[in-house]
């Protein structure tokens, strides 16, 4: 997981190179661990991106510095949805952190988010999000290991995504959107290339 991943304006998350994004949520509660601050705990509601690559909130209106977060769907693990009979659906894991350039991994622990969907419903949402696991998974078999997960967090090989997108099941009570096209037309070389995580200063969480 990484803080604050690159925008565009519009909180369009600047995608990298041969990513696709799936879908996007609106009006969702994302609750998480801070990974570089232990004991820190962030809360907001805004949008949710999924793509090939990663997960991506994106917070209406940020807290503290922080805007948005990025979790790599090869450091996601132990996930699980959960449908209380007097709360809300959500969607629960744990998730290994982006390390900063030059930091040691023993420095950042594991942590647990929570995805809270307070309007609307999963019927699309939730197939999808697993499809996409497992196919992300299958493709990247050797780089699947929850005790120690890839130095990179972008796949070495591409999920056929393409076939799932067009096959979706459309939930009229769900909200969810799913990109038949792109949400961005960018030249290649604006793409990103790598991961770069950046642990915030102190006394800005």
């Amino acid at each position: 997981m990484a803080v604050n991943p690159p925008l565009f304006g519009n909180g369009t998350p600047i995608p990298f190179v041969d990513e696709m994004f799936v879908l996007t949520r609106d009006s969702v509660e994302f609750n998480v661990d801070h990974p570089y601050s232990p004991g820190s705990k962030f809360s907001a509601k805004g949008s949710l991106l999924i793509s090939n690559f990663r997960v991506v909130f994106v917070a209406t209106k940020p807290v503290g510095n922080i805007a948005a977060y990025d979790l790599p769907l090869l450091y996601i693990h132990d996930e699980k949805f959960n449908q209380p009979i007097l709360f809300c659906n959500n969607l629960s894991g744990k998730v290994h952190p982006v390390v900063p350039d030059g930091e040691h991994p023993s420095l950042y622990k594991v942590s647990s988010f929570k995805i809270l969907f307070k309007e609307g419903g999963v019927g699309t949402f939730v197939p999808l999000f697993f499809g996409l696991l497992r196919s992300v998974r299958a493709a990247n078999v050797e780089s699947v290991n929850v005790s120690a997960p890839p130095a990179n967090p972008l796949p070495s090989e591409q999920a056929p995504v393409e076939d799932m997108i067009r096959h979706a099941y459309i939930d009229p009570n769900d909200p969810t959107r799913v990109y038949l096209q792109q949400p961005f037309d960018t030249q290649p070389s604006l793409r990103r290339r790598t991961y770069k995580a950046y642990a915030p200063e102190e006394g800005q969480l």
